[in-house]
């Protein structure tokens, strides 16, 4: 793989310059020490990644929920880090694994606390 030039990171100030759509980065630290969602709120889009999953690979499950905890680098990170993901109540979740979420950032976060993964 060729090797990446000119990476630049970032911290809870934002994404460096404006991208367009003017997304907000979310730190989401748990699954992994700098997973990040990102907010589209102008587009009513939230993009979770790994921080709230649809579908558990692992056991086959579906509905909002955390990544099983051996893929998870500090599971209380990623259970504190439900409450950083908000949107507009009717924004639609987009995680990195399953289905989108239809009910908005709320419910997801409240049926994965439910869900008891952690």
């Amino acid at each position: 793989a060729p090797a990446v030039e000119n990476a630049h990171s970032f911290g809870a100030a934002g994404l460096p310059g404006t991208l367009p759509g003017g997304p907000q980065a979310v730190p989401v630290p748990g699954h992994t020490p700098g997973s990040t969602a990102y907010l589209f709120a102008e587009r009513g889009l939230l993009f979770t990644g790994d921080a709230l999953v649809t579908y558990d690979g692992l056991t086959g499950r579906t509905g909002p929920t955390l990544v099983a905890r051996g893929f998870t680098h500090n599971s209380a990170a990623a259970l504190a880090s439900l409450e950083l993901l908000s949107g507009p109540a009717g924004a639609l979740v987009l995680p990195g694994h399953g289905e989108p979420f239809r009910e908005g950032p709320r419910a997801a976060v409240e049926r994965a606390r439910a869900a008891g993964r952690h």
